[in-house]
């Protein structure tokens, strides 16, 4: 194909975008386009089940059988977004286990969250309350992202990605109200989890590498400072309904600008866990190795089981 000739694909292409049509599996994209898809469905799939493991670490220890059963419930919701989104990354011609390997040999990353520690229970209310809350907001964006499957996989898994965040509410609700030592957990909580919830959105818009194209091509429909802003004034009246102290000394309502203002985030701490240097980044990675290759005689079965059913049919 000449330069020409894929000057005008490119241009149909920009116009369909445009028009806010869906781009499908089979239909012709940039090449450019479909690399930036694969890079960032394969990374929201692995911080899905990357995500399983900090509050998968307190299934055994939940306070109570009810928030044990939630707290199950929850987990598996996350293994099955990552399902979903490494389908919607299969349509676009990266197979499952190149995804895996990417992730395994650090060449993909995941959100950075989940390289925290979580060291109390409240950490679990904080997670459900202000990562996943963080999550929604970008994701209700992307339910209208340009690429259909991407599109349809994130309306499911931002219904379920709701009741996760009124979970981990009513956890932090029920902890505020409780006795001292109860408060000064969700306190702790709240001060250790807010910045790294602000981080989930990336970098400033400026310093953000694909930014441009993705809102050109609309993949993303929203800006990475305009979700942080969006998610710091919806979790302020939260803040105060809990009745605990801001984890910011600068969050403040700016009549000017209609919104909260806040501090700057320690991006020399974002840079530092995104490069792999945070508290749990190797035993995350390491725990989904094992995991892995425990499995393998499982993905085994079910081949010779698909190959022995392929046999009966063909005979």
């Amino acid at each position: 194909m000449n330069t020409e000739d894929t000057a005008d694909l490119e241009q149909a292409f920009q116009i369909r975008i445009d028009k806010e049509e869906k781009i499908e599996p089979k239909d012709w994209m940039p090449g450019e386009y479909r690399r930036n898809l694969i890079r960032q469905i394969s990374q929201h799939a692995h911080s899905e089940v990357i995500g399983m493991q900090p509050e998968g670490n307190w299934l055994t220890r939940a306070p109570t059988l009810r928030r044990k059963a939630v707290l199950l419930a929850k987990v598996q919701d996350e293994g099955g977004h990552g399902l979903y989104l490494y389908s919607s990354a299969e349509t676009l011609g990266v197979s499952r286990a190149e995804m895996i390997e990417a992730l395994q040999s650090g060449k993909a990353k995941y959100a950075s969250i989940f390289n925290y520690p979580t060291l109390s229970w409240a950490d679990i209310g904080a997670i459900g309350w202000l990562v996943d809350g963080a999550a929604i907001v970008n994701q209700i964006s992307l339910q209208r992202t340009s690429y259909g499957p991407y599109a349809r996989a994130m309306v499911r898994i931002c219904k379920e990605e709701s009741f996760h965040q009124r979970q981990g509410y009513e956890i932090m609700l029920s902890l505020s109200r409780g006795n001292q030592a109860q408060r000064e957990m969700a306190q702790d909580a709240l001060n250790r989890w807010w910045w790294p919830s602000l981080m989930m959105f990336g970098p400033h818009d400026a310093d953000s590498a694909h930014s441009a194209k993705s809102m050109r091509w609309k993949i993303k429909r929203e800006t990475n400072d305009d979700l942080r802003q969006k998610f710091v004034d919806q979790s302020v009246p939260q803040i105060d309904v809990l009745k605990l102290e801001y984890p910011d000394p600068e969050l403040k309502w700016n009549e000017n600008r209609g919104h909260y203002d806040f501090g700057e985030l320690d991006w020399d701490e974002f840079y530092a866990v995104i490069k792999g240097d945070g508290h749990c980044n190797r035993e995350r990675i390491q725990h989904h190795v094992k995991a892995h290759e425990e499995g393998e005689w499982v993905r085994d079965a079910l081949k010779a089981y698909d190959a022995k059913k392929k046999a009966r049919h063909a005979a």
